[in-house]
Formats: C-alpha cells, sequence, structure tokens
C-alpha cells in the first residue's frame, strides 16, 4: 500500500506505470489507484498523505473500502475525467 501527494496526478500515474515513480513503488510494483482525495492546496494533500501514512493499515482500508468497496483500479476514470477539463 502506497499513499503520495502529487500536483500532477496524470503525471505521476504514467510514472508508476512505467516503474519510473519511486523506489518502493518499483520494488513493490505499485501500479493500481484505488483511492484519492483531491485538495486545493499542495500543502493540505501534503498534511494529509502524511496523516494517512501514520495510520494503521486497517484504517487505511477501512477508509479505501469505503470509496471503492470492489477495489477497482481507478486510474483509468480518473484519467478520462482529467482529460475532459
Amino acid at each position: 500500500m502506497y499513499a503520495g501527494a502529487t500536483r500532477d496526478v496524470i503525471k505521476r500515474l504514467r510514472l508508476h506505470e512505467l516503474g519510473m515513480a519511486s523506489v518502493f513503488t518499483k520494488k513493490y510494483h505499485i501500479k493500481y489507484l484505488i483511492y484519492f482525495e483531491e485538495f486545493k492546496e499542495i500543502e493540505d494533500a501534503f498534511k494529509r498523505e502524511k496523516q494517512i501514512k501514520n495510520w494503521h493499515k486497517d484504517w487505511k482500508w477501512n477508509l479505501i473500502k469505503e470509496m471503492n468497496p470492489e477495489l477497482l483500479d481507478l486510474r483509468h476514470r480518473f484519467e478520462q475525467l482529467v482529460m475532459h477539463y
């Protein structure tokens, strides 16, 4: 499970797909987006990232399952939404 914040979600998703994002994502082949939150200010996103990283694994899974109970890969839907704007 990986939590991260970025200013450019599409770029980050592509880097993950190519295995070029971070050492952790390369090592564990992190390629699926199953949860995301949007923030107007990047500082708020970084605070939330830090908060979630400190949570127990069960808390993270509960948060994810509230938004995405079927654990679907959301990256393609997210890319389509962003490309329409």
